[in-house]
């Protein structure tokens, strides 16, 4: 077994920039791939920094989401939604819920939607060049997108969506320091259930009050959890995502000018590689889990009970995986990054992030040759108190404008 020397504290050396993890990633998959950490409140955990071992904390029935989602928590997550929802469950309840909404998200009926999706892009665009340029991307396009289509799924009405849209925004805040606006949200996503159970329809939302009201052993807690983070992953990553791609391409324009918006597998292959080299999260970890009994790991022997951060980041990152790790390479073919996670964890909506990605970035890239950042970047401003990088706003500019 690995040696383990005294815990480093952690968070670990800030990056250089918001497109690269810290440096100590590098260091740690070559000398100590799992690290023995002091976390910033003085408990110890281990971080797993090398893609294998970061896949095996996700898929490994050992490693719980359960046992590290609670009110002692090693790291900072969604409050309460943490606790409650599919991303604080593990299997066999996990899996029940987890077919109850899936439906919704398989491939073919995500590709039913893509004419749709495609259409509201083109039209999201008209309407950003009709008040343009300069625009702000975030109000145009990637904001109301992905807010759109998960509200379309969820059965709320075009005129409350900026209402649920609120709500999200709440519970992706700091639940530490201000608890009450994001319970106000809760509560929120729960009088719209009860409404929903009063007035059933043929929408996500419906089928799971009809889940869960066919299971005596769930609570209403669940129900809200589940609901409201099912409709938070459905919109704010997917934002977010969007805005940090256009910022990497400003950053390599010799690529940017080669990727055509009218090839869908180069665009498909962008978003792939894009998703892997971005940084949503500061610290680059992914819902940490804990070990349910003993297990080794990277070579080292983790006893029941131990926290395990995986550094999905830095995973992304290993040489041993990706060639030119640190380069963006909108090529690249072999792409196993973990950007949405792995296992039983995978992101439920990852399908339906991918192909709204793909039309978005498509049409900007077909219709607004010259897309560019219409600001300096050290001009650029990010909201404070989230979990992952979420901008003020995107100031964008273009040549022309095409059809």
């Amino acid at each position: 077994m690995t040696q383990q020397p005294s815990p480093i504290p952690y968070p670990l050396a800030p990056a250089p920039t918001i497109y690269h993890p810290s440096p100590d990633y590098t260091r740690l998959r070559e000398t100590c791939p799992v690290a023995h950490i002091a976390l910033p409140d003085g408990a110890s955990a281990y971080l797993a920094t090398r893609h294998a071992d970061v896949r095996r904390v996700f898929t490994d029935h050992r490693f719980s989401r359960a046992a590290a989602a609670g009110p002692d928590r090693p790291t900072r997550e969604l409050g309460s939604l943490a606790e409650d929802s599919l991303i604080g469950m593990d299997p066999p309840r996990h899996t029940t819920m987890r077919r109850a909404v899936s439906h919704a998200f398989t491939v073919r009926r995500v590709e039913a939607l893509r004419p749709t999706v495609a259409a509201l892009v083109d039209r999201m665009i008209d309407e950003m060049v009709a008040a343009g340029p300069p625009a702000d991307l975030i109000p145009h396009l990637s904001a109301p997108l992905p807010i759109y289509v998960i509200s379309k799924l969820f059965g709320i009405p075009d005129q409350d969506q900026e209402r649920v849209r609120q709500w999200s925004d709440a519970l992706v805040g700091d639940w530490d320091a201000d608890p009450a606006a994001p319970q106000a949200a809760l509560d929120a996503f729960g009088e719209m259930i009860v409404e929903r159970r009063r007035n059933p329809g043929d929408d996500l939302m419906s089928a799971l009050i009809n889940a869960w009201d066919t299971h005596d052993d769930l609570t209403e807690r669940e129900l809200v959890s589940v609901t409201a983070g099912i409709f938070v992953g459905g919109h704010e990553t997917t934002t977010n995502q969007l805005n940090l791609f256009l910022l990497v391409l400003a950053r390599h324009p010799e690529q940017l000018a080669g990727l055509r918006g009218d090839d869908p597998v180069a665009v498909a292959r962008a978003v792939e590689e894009l998703s892997r080299f971005i940084q949503l999260g500061d610290n680059g970890v992914l819902l940490p889990r804990v070990t349910t009994e003993e297990v080794e790991l990277g070579g080292v022997r983790l006893p029941p009970g131990t926290p395990v951060l995986p550094a999905i980041a830095s995973a992304n990152r290993d040489a041993s995986v990706f060639a030119g790790a640190d380069t963006l390479d909108l090529a690249r073919v072999d792409n196993p990054h973990l950007a949405f996670g792995a296992g039983p964890h995978h992101c439920l909506g990852a399908a339906l992030a991918r192909m709204e990605l793909q039309e978005a970035l498509g049409a900007l890239l077909r219709r607004l040759p010259g897309l560019r950042l219409a600001v300096d970047e050290a001009e650029l401003r990010w909201r404070p108190g989230l979990v992952v990088r979420s901008l003020e706003a995107l100031p964008v500019t273009w040549d022309r404008v095409d059809r």
